[in-house]
Protein backbone atom coordinates (compact mmCIF):
# COMPACT_ATOMS: atom_id res chain seq x y z
CA UNK A 1 0.00 0.00 0.00
CA UNK A 2 1.13 3.55 -0.66
CA UNK A 3 2.32 5.04 2.61
CA UNK A 4 1.47 8.63 3.51
CA UNK A 5 3.75 10.32 5.96
CA UNK A 6 1.81 11.84 8.87
CA UNK A 7 1.51 15.54 8.15
CA UNK A 8 2.55 16.29 11.72
CA UNK A 9 5.91 14.57 11.24
CA UNK A 10 8.94 15.69 9.31
CA UNK A 11 11.73 13.16 9.25
CA UNK A 12 15.18 14.45 8.38
CA UNK A 13 13.88 17.26 6.19
CA UNK A 14 16.06 20.36 5.92
CA UNK A 15 15.98 21.33 9.59
CA UNK A 16 17.16 24.80 8.64
CA UNK A 17 13.72 25.39 7.14
CA UNK A 18 11.72 24.02 10.06
CA UNK A 19 11.14 27.50 11.46
CA UNK A 20 8.58 27.85 8.64
CA UNK A 21 6.69 24.85 10.04
CA UNK A 22 6.47 25.85 13.71
CA UNK A 23 3.21 24.86 15.33
CA UNK A 24 0.70 22.19 14.44
CA UNK A 25 -1.67 21.78 11.53
CA UNK A 26 -5.12 23.16 12.29
CA UNK A 27 -7.75 20.45 11.84
CA UNK A 28 -10.66 21.18 14.15
CA UNK A 29 -13.02 24.00 15.16
CA UNK A 30 -11.28 24.13 18.56
CA UNK A 31 -7.87 24.69 16.95
CA UNK A 32 -9.36 27.32 14.65
CA UNK A 33 -10.59 29.18 17.74
CA UNK A 34 -7.30 28.69 19.59
CA UNK A 35 -5.30 30.18 16.72
CA UNK A 36 -7.57 33.19 16.27
CA UNK A 37 -8.98 32.07 12.92
CA UNK A 38 -12.55 31.57 14.17
CA UNK A 39 -14.65 33.36 16.81
CA UNK A 40 -15.57 31.00 19.64
CA UNK A 41 -19.24 31.83 19.05
CA UNK A 42 -19.01 30.17 15.61
CA UNK A 43 -17.41 26.95 16.85
CA UNK A 44 -20.61 24.90 17.23
CA UNK A 45 -21.86 25.78 13.77
CA UNK A 46 -18.51 25.06 12.13
CA UNK A 47 -18.46 21.65 13.83
CA UNK A 48 -21.32 20.69 11.50
CA UNK A 49 -19.21 21.76 8.50
CA UNK A 50 -16.22 19.79 9.83
CA UNK A 51 -18.39 16.69 10.17
CA UNK A 52 -19.00 16.76 6.42
CA UNK A 53 -15.87 18.33 4.91
CA UNK A 54 -12.26 17.92 6.04
CA UNK A 55 -10.37 20.82 7.65
CA UNK A 56 -6.62 21.24 7.49
CA UNK A 57 -4.61 24.47 7.51
CA UNK A 58 -0.82 24.40 7.56
CA UNK A 59 1.23 26.59 9.92
CA UNK A 60 2.57 28.44 6.88
CA UNK A 61 -0.93 29.36 5.70
CA UNK A 62 -2.06 30.28 9.22
CA UNK A 63 0.89 32.67 9.41
CA UNK A 64 -0.19 34.39 6.19
CA UNK A 65 -3.70 35.23 7.43
CA UNK A 66 -4.37 38.82 8.46
CA UNK A 67 -6.61 38.26 11.47
CA UNK A 68 -7.64 41.91 11.51
CA UNK A 69 -9.21 41.54 8.06
CA UNK A 70 -12.62 39.79 8.13
CA UNK A 71 -12.33 39.31 4.36
CA UNK A 72 -8.77 38.00 4.28
CA UNK A 73 -8.29 36.10 0.97
CA UNK A 74 -6.13 33.38 2.52
CA UNK A 75 -8.59 32.68 5.32
CA UNK A 76 -11.46 32.69 2.85
CA UNK A 77 -9.89 29.77 0.96
CA UNK A 78 -9.17 27.55 3.96
CA UNK A 79 -11.23 28.53 7.02
CA UNK A 80 -14.61 26.75 6.94
CA UNK A 81 -17.79 28.75 6.47
CA UNK A 82 -21.37 27.91 7.47
CA UNK A 83 -22.44 28.57 3.88
CA UNK A 84 -20.75 25.32 2.90
CA UNK A 85 -23.84 23.52 4.19
CA UNK A 86 -26.08 25.44 1.77
CA UNK A 87 -26.47 23.63 -1.54
CA UNK A 88 -27.94 25.42 -4.54
CA UNK A 89 -29.65 24.23 -7.70
CA UNK A 90 -27.21 22.70 -10.16
CA UNK A 91 -24.49 21.76 -7.68
CA UNK A 92 -23.15 18.23 -8.04
CA UNK A 93 -21.19 15.83 -5.83
CA UNK A 94 -19.03 15.01 -8.88
CA UNK A 95 -19.20 18.33 -10.76
CA UNK A 96 -16.69 17.54 -13.52
CA UNK A 97 -17.80 13.94 -14.04
CA UNK A 98 -14.71 12.03 -12.87
CA UNK A 99 -16.74 8.87 -12.23
CA UNK A 100 -18.06 8.83 -15.80
CA UNK A 101 -14.50 8.26 -17.03
CA UNK A 102 -13.16 5.90 -14.34
CA UNK A 103 -12.34 2.54 -15.93
CA UNK A 104 -10.56 1.31 -12.78
CA UNK A 105 -10.07 2.86 -9.32
CA UNK A 106 -7.48 5.63 -9.37
CA UNK A 107 -7.76 6.37 -13.12
CA UNK A 108 -9.78 9.06 -14.88
CA UNK A 109 -9.49 8.76 -18.67
CA UNK A 110 -11.36 11.69 -20.21
CA UNK A 111 -9.09 12.57 -23.17
CA UNK A 112 -7.44 10.11 -25.60
CA UNK A 113 -3.78 10.93 -24.91
CA UNK A 114 -3.74 11.48 -21.15
CA UNK A 115 -5.09 10.11 -17.89
CA UNK A 116 -5.37 11.25 -14.32
CA UNK A 117 -3.73 8.93 -11.80
CA UNK A 118 -5.00 9.39 -8.24
CA UNK A 119 -2.84 7.32 -5.89
CA UNK A 120 -4.41 9.02 -2.87
CA UNK A 121 -7.26 11.32 -1.91
CA UNK A 122 -5.48 13.05 0.97
CA UNK A 123 -4.21 16.64 0.99
CA UNK A 124 -2.05 18.54 3.47
CA UNK A 125 -4.64 21.35 3.35
CA UNK A 126 -8.27 21.39 2.23
CA UNK A 127 -9.69 24.15 0.06
CA UNK A 128 -13.23 25.21 0.93
CA UNK A 129 -14.17 25.32 -2.78
CA UNK A 130 -12.66 21.97 -3.80
CA UNK A 131 -14.49 20.25 -6.66
CA UNK A 132 -13.59 16.86 -5.13
CA UNK A 133 -14.65 17.87 -1.62
CA UNK A 134 -17.14 15.00 -1.39
CA UNK A 135 -14.39 12.42 -1.87
CA UNK A 136 -11.14 13.83 -0.40
CA UNK A 137 -10.11 13.74 3.24
CA UNK A 138 -8.13 11.76 5.81
CA UNK A 139 -8.52 8.02 6.28
CA UNK A 140 -6.80 4.74 5.50
CA UNK A 141 -9.30 4.05 2.72
CA UNK A 142 -8.19 7.18 0.89
CA UNK A 143 -5.14 5.48 -0.63
CA UNK A 144 -5.06 2.95 -3.43
CA UNK A 145 -4.38 -0.58 -2.26
CA UNK A 146 -1.51 -2.49 -3.84
CA UNK A 147 -3.98 -4.35 -6.06
CA UNK A 148 -5.72 -1.14 -7.13
CA UNK A 149 -2.41 0.55 -7.95
CA UNK A 150 -1.35 -2.50 -9.95
CA UNK A 151 -4.60 -2.34 -11.92
CA UNK A 152 -4.27 1.41 -12.50
CA UNK A 153 -0.73 1.10 -13.85
CA UNK A 154 -1.70 -1.93 -15.92
CA UNK A 155 -4.45 0.15 -17.51
CA UNK A 156 -1.94 2.85 -18.46
CA UNK A 157 0.53 0.28 -19.78
CA UNK A 158 -2.21 -1.35 -21.85
CA UNK A 159 -3.17 1.76 -23.84
CA UNK A 160 -0.40 2.97 -26.18
CA UNK A 161 -2.34 6.19 -26.86
CA UNK A 162 -1.62 7.46 -23.34
CA UNK A 163 1.20 9.98 -23.78
CA UNK A 164 0.81 11.87 -20.47
CA UNK A 165 0.04 10.80 -16.91
CA UNK A 166 -1.25 13.54 -14.63
CA UNK A 167 -0.65 12.54 -11.02
CA UNK A 168 -3.20 14.19 -8.81
CA UNK A 169 -5.41 13.29 -5.88
CA UNK A 170 -5.65 14.55 -3.23
CA UNK A 171 -2.17 15.97 -3.41
CA UNK A 172 0.55 13.62 -4.73
CA UNK A 173 3.27 15.56 -2.91
CA UNK A 174 1.81 14.10 0.29
CA UNK A 175 3.45 10.80 -0.70
CA UNK A 176 6.71 10.02 1.02
CA UNK A 177 9.79 10.37 -1.23
CA UNK A 178 10.29 6.61 -1.01
CA UNK A 179 6.80 5.87 -2.29
CA UNK A 180 7.06 8.61 -4.90
CA UNK A 181 10.27 7.06 -6.19
CA UNK A 182 8.62 3.65 -6.42
CA UNK A 183 5.65 5.09 -8.29
CA UNK A 184 7.87 6.94 -10.77
CA UNK A 185 9.99 3.85 -11.40
CA UNK A 186 6.85 1.99 -12.41
CA UNK A 187 5.57 4.80 -14.63
CA UNK A 188 9.08 5.10 -16.07
CA UNK A 189 8.87 1.51 -17.29
CA UNK A 190 5.91 2.34 -19.55
CA UNK A 191 7.55 3.31 -22.83
CA UNK A 192 4.64 5.14 -24.47
CA UNK A 193 4.22 7.53 -21.52
CA UNK A 194 6.46 10.51 -22.24
CA UNK A 195 5.14 13.20 -19.88
CA UNK A 196 4.35 13.03 -16.16
CA UNK A 197 2.63 16.03 -14.63
CA UNK A 198 2.06 16.53 -10.89
CA UNK A 199 -0.75 18.75 -9.62
CA UNK A 200 0.03 20.08 -6.15
CA UNK A 201 -0.37 22.86 -3.61
CA UNK A 202 2.51 21.68 -1.42
CA UNK A 203 5.25 24.12 -2.55
CA UNK A 204 3.06 27.01 -1.37
CA UNK A 205 1.18 25.53 1.59
CA UNK A 206 3.86 23.28 3.14
CA UNK A 207 7.11 24.19 1.39
CA UNK A 208 9.46 22.29 3.71
CA UNK A 209 8.16 19.07 2.17
CA UNK A 210 9.95 20.05 -1.05
CA UNK A 211 13.37 18.54 -0.41
CA UNK A 212 16.18 17.26 -2.54
CA UNK A 213 14.98 13.73 -1.76
CA UNK A 214 11.47 14.44 -3.03
CA UNK A 215 12.75 16.23 -6.14
CA UNK A 216 15.01 13.30 -6.96
CA UNK A 217 12.08 10.93 -6.55
CA UNK A 218 10.04 12.84 -9.15
CA UNK A 219 12.42 12.00 -11.96
CA UNK A 220 12.40 8.94 -14.20
CA UNK A 221 14.61 8.03 -17.14
CA UNK A 222 13.04 9.01 -20.44
CA UNK A 223 10.19 11.02 -18.90
CA UNK A 224 9.66 14.77 -18.92
CA UNK A 225 8.25 15.91 -15.59
CA UNK A 226 6.14 19.01 -15.03
CA UNK A 227 4.75 20.39 -11.78
CA UNK A 228 1.49 22.37 -11.87
CA UNK A 229 1.18 24.60 -8.83
CA UNK A 230 -2.24 25.57 -7.50
CA UNK A 231 -2.14 29.12 -6.07
CA UNK A 232 -4.99 31.66 -6.09
CA UNK A 233 -3.60 34.80 -4.43
CA UNK A 234 -0.15 36.41 -4.68
CA UNK A 235 0.28 36.37 -0.88
CA UNK A 236 0.38 32.57 -1.02
CA UNK A 237 3.74 32.91 -2.76
CA UNK A 238 5.68 33.48 0.46
CA UNK A 239 9.48 33.58 0.48
CA UNK A 240 9.48 29.91 1.53
CA UNK A 241 7.11 29.03 -1.31
CA UNK A 242 9.27 30.86 -3.83
CA UNK A 243 12.34 29.02 -2.56
CA UNK A 244 10.57 25.66 -2.88
CA UNK A 245 9.57 26.44 -6.46
CA UNK A 246 13.12 27.55 -7.26
CA UNK A 247 14.43 24.19 -6.00
CA UNK A 248 12.14 22.33 -8.40
CA UNK A 249 12.92 24.57 -11.37
CA UNK A 250 16.67 24.66 -10.71
CA UNK A 251 16.56 20.85 -10.70
CA UNK A 252 15.24 20.96 -14.27
CA UNK A 253 11.53 20.51 -13.55
CA UNK A 254 9.43 23.15 -15.36
CA UNK A 255 6.42 24.56 -13.56
CA UNK A 256 3.05 25.84 -14.72
CA UNK A 257 0.24 27.35 -12.69
CA UNK A 258 -3.39 26.60 -12.18
CA UNK A 259 -5.69 28.94 -10.31
CA UNK A 260 -9.40 29.16 -9.61
CA UNK A 261 -11.24 32.43 -10.11
CA UNK A 262 -12.85 33.01 -6.72
CA UNK A 263 -15.13 35.73 -5.42
CA UNK A 264 -13.43 37.56 -2.57
CA UNK A 265 -10.00 36.11 -3.36
CA UNK A 266 -8.80 37.15 -6.80
CA UNK A 267 -11.86 38.65 -8.50
CA UNK A 268 -10.41 42.08 -9.21
CA UNK A 269 -8.04 43.13 -12.02
CA UNK A 270 -5.18 44.26 -9.77
CA UNK A 271 -5.04 41.05 -7.74
CA UNK A 272 -5.35 38.83 -10.79
CA UNK A 273 -2.60 40.74 -12.62
CA UNK A 274 -0.34 40.60 -9.54
CA UNK A 275 -0.89 36.85 -9.28
CA UNK A 276 0.02 36.18 -12.91
CA UNK A 277 3.07 38.43 -12.74
CA UNK A 278 4.15 36.68 -9.54
CA UNK A 279 4.08 33.34 -11.34
CA UNK A 280 6.22 34.62 -14.22
CA UNK A 281 8.67 36.33 -11.85
CA UNK A 282 9.18 32.92 -10.25
CA UNK A 283 9.64 31.13 -13.60
CA UNK A 284 6.18 29.56 -13.47
CA UNK A 285 4.17 29.78 -16.70
CA UNK A 286 0.51 30.74 -16.13
CA UNK A 287 -1.55 27.87 -17.51
CA UNK A 288 -5.19 27.49 -16.43
CA UNK A 289 -7.54 29.93 -14.74
CA UNK A 290 -10.52 27.78 -13.82
CA UNK A 291 -14.07 29.01 -13.53
CA UNK A 292 -15.22 27.64 -10.15
CA UNK A 293 -16.94 24.28 -10.43
CA UNK A 294 -20.46 23.49 -9.24
CA UNK A 295 -19.34 21.69 -6.09
CA UNK A 296 -21.84 21.52 -3.19
CA UNK A 297 -21.79 24.45 -0.79
CA UNK A 298 -19.51 26.66 -2.88
CA UNK A 299 -21.93 29.20 -4.39
CA UNK A 300 -20.43 32.02 -2.28
CA UNK A 301 -17.18 31.60 -4.24
CA UNK A 302 -18.67 31.66 -7.72
CA UNK A 303 -18.75 34.53 -10.19
CA UNK A 304 -20.76 34.59 -13.38
CA UNK A 305 -18.97 33.60 -16.57
CA UNK A 306 -19.54 37.14 -17.84
CA UNK A 307 -17.74 38.54 -14.78
CA UNK A 308 -14.90 36.09 -15.35
CA UNK A 309 -14.56 37.05 -18.98
CA UNK A 310 -14.41 40.73 -18.05
CA UNK A 311 -11.58 40.03 -15.59
CA UNK A 312 -9.63 38.00 -18.13
CA UNK A 313 -10.21 40.73 -20.71
CA UNK A 314 -8.67 43.21 -18.25
CA UNK A 315 -5.39 41.25 -18.37
CA UNK A 316 -5.00 41.67 -22.13
CA UNK A 317 -2.57 44.51 -22.76
CA UNK A 318 -2.38 45.17 -19.02
CA UNK A 319 0.18 42.43 -18.43
CA UNK A 320 2.73 40.67 -20.63
CA UNK A 321 1.69 37.88 -22.94
CA UNK A 322 3.83 35.61 -20.78
CA UNK A 323 1.37 36.23 -17.94
CA UNK A 324 -1.86 35.33 -19.76
CA UNK A 325 -3.65 32.21 -18.44
CA UNK A 326 -6.34 30.33 -20.34
CA UNK A 327 -9.75 30.82 -18.74
CA UNK A 328 -11.60 27.48 -18.83
CA UNK A 329 -14.81 25.87 -17.69
CA UNK A 330 -15.07 22.16 -16.88
CA UNK A 331 -18.38 21.19 -18.46
CA UNK A 332 -20.53 19.40 -15.86
CA UNK A 333 -21.12 15.74 -16.57
CA UNK A 334 -17.61 14.79 -17.64
CA UNK A 335 -17.43 16.48 -21.05
CA UNK A 336 -14.06 18.12 -20.42
CA UNK A 337 -12.69 21.64 -20.36
CA UNK A 338 -13.70 24.35 -22.78
CA UNK A 339 -11.98 27.73 -23.29
CA UNK A 340 -14.24 30.46 -21.91
CA UNK A 341 -12.21 33.59 -22.55
CA UNK A 342 -13.60 36.77 -24.08
CA UNK A 343 -13.87 37.12 -27.84
CA UNK A 344 -11.88 39.87 -29.54
CA UNK A 345 -12.64 38.98 -33.15
CA UNK A 346 -16.02 38.66 -34.86
CA UNK A 347 -17.73 39.16 -38.20
CA UNK A 348 -19.10 42.58 -39.11
CA UNK A 349 -22.48 42.20 -40.83
CA UNK A 350 -22.68 45.96 -41.44
CA UNK A 351 -19.34 46.21 -43.25
CA UNK A 352 -19.28 47.00 -46.95
CA UNK A 353 -17.90 43.96 -48.71
CA UNK A 354 -17.03 40.39 -47.80
CA UNK A 355 -14.34 39.04 -45.49
CA UNK A 356 -14.71 41.89 -42.99
CA UNK A 357 -14.01 41.31 -39.31
CA UNK A 358 -14.45 43.48 -36.24
CA UNK A 359 -11.36 43.29 -34.01
CA UNK A 360 -11.21 44.81 -30.55
CA UNK A 361 -7.86 46.02 -29.23
CA UNK A 362 -6.75 45.90 -25.61
CA UNK A 363 -8.19 49.36 -24.92
CA UNK A 364 -11.63 48.30 -26.12
CA UNK A 365 -11.42 50.16 -29.45
CA UNK A 366 -13.04 48.36 -32.38
CA UNK A 367 -11.30 48.15 -35.77
CA UNK A 368 -12.39 46.81 -39.13
CA UNK A 369 -10.10 44.18 -40.63
CA UNK A 370 -10.51 42.96 -44.22
CA UNK A 371 -9.07 39.61 -45.19
CA UNK A 372 -7.71 39.06 -48.66
CA UNK A 373 -9.41 36.49 -50.87
CA UNK A 374 -8.09 32.95 -50.68
CA UNK A 375 -5.32 32.44 -53.19
CA UNK A 376 -4.23 36.08 -53.25
CA UNK A 377 -0.75 35.16 -52.07
CA UNK A 378 1.81 33.30 -54.12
Amino acid sequence: MLYIEPMSEIAAQDTSQCKDREGAFIRSPASLVATGLLPESHSAGIAAVAARYAISISPVLAGLVDRSDPHDPIARQFVPDLRELESTVGELADPIGDKVHQPVPGIVHRYPDRVLLQPLKICPVYCRFCFRRESVGPGADQMLTDAELDAALAYIAGDPNIWEVIVTGGDPFALSPRRMRGLMLRIGAIDHVKIVRFHTRVPAVDPVRVTGELIGALKAVGKIVFVALHVNHPREMSPAARAACAMLIDAGIPMVSQSVLLRGVNDDPDTLAALMRCFVENRIKPYYLHHPDLAPGTSHFRLTVEEGQALVRSLRGRVSGLAQPEYVIDIPGGFGKSPAGPRFVGSDPDADGANALRIEDWKGRVHLYREGQAGDRD
